[in-house]
């Protein structure tokens, strides 16, 4: 399984139309993915077969939210659900870097009385055992953990990722992200041993009203006008790749 990770509704269609068929929809990928709009999943819904894991995430920074931030993030996973999401992503940590079990049970339970997946993303990668963490998940009944292996790109923690898989992949669904390319994506498969991959597949495209000279609103630096976007013939030889 090929999982793209997407950022707006044009890349779904890129990530569609390129052979994917599950993707996890968020916003500001720049910031490591945020909520998307229930408007962009409807859209995708109606207009592909896609499978949509939703991101809910209410903010950038870490995965330590409070009560209000709680509050909010359930009520978006419940709107997601009642709009035809496959699946939530989402990841609660506490001070300690150790995996909110609280929160994360609670999250469980919303996602599995809609029959759809609960899915925690790399707040995995930040907790201080990832075999502790992974025991957690399994225990909470978490279906899917996106992971790195605890390290700044998964092929670096490759061997990691290969001891999860063949430690707990019967029991949760190792999903391994981060810096997974058409390039390295067979040798990263056939070392771990683990049946999915997310890729961003990304390119970039050029808005040239981002700066004037005297105002920029480029987030990378001063009057950078480019944006991520899914490239289809990426996403293509991804998968053409892997098969």
């Amino acid at each position: 399984m090929i999982e793209v990770c997407c950022g707006s509704f044009e890349d779904g269609l890129n990530a569609y139309y390129g052979g994917a068929k599950r993707i996890e929809l968020n916003s500001a990928l720049y910031l490591g993915g945020l909520s998307p709009t229930v408007s962009t999943l409807k859209l995708l819904k109606s207009q592909t077969d896609l499978k949509i894991i939703c991101m809910v995430r209410p903010r950038g920074a870490g995965f330590l939210y409070d009560d209000n931030e709680f509050m909010q993030m359930k009520a978006e996973a419940q709107d997601f659900l009642e709009n035809g999401a496959d699946g939530i992503a989402f990841g609660f940590l506490t001070k300690d870097f150790l995996v909110d079990e609280e929160k994360t049970s609670e999250f469980v339970k919303l996602i599995h009385s809609y029959h759809k997946e609960a899915v925690f993303h790399r707040a995995f990668d930040c907790t201080v055992d990832l075999e502790d963490a992974i025991k957690k998940l399994i225990a909470l009944h978490v279906d899917r953990v996106l992971t790195s292996g605890g390290e700044a790109n998964a092929i670096a923690g490759k061997d990691t990722i290969k001891m999860l898989e063949e430690h707990y992949g019967n029991q949760i669904e190792v999903l391994a992200g981060c810096g997974i390319n058409a390039h390295n994506a067979l040798e990263f498969k056939n070392y771990t041993h683990v049946k999915q991959l997310h890729s961003s597949c990304k390119s970039y495209n050029i808005d040239t009203t981002t700066s004037n000279g005297k105002v920029s609103y480029g987030y990378y630096h001063d009057n950078e006008m480019k944006y991520e976007v899914v490239n289809r013939d990426q996403v293509n030889k991804l998968i053409h790749n892997t098969q």
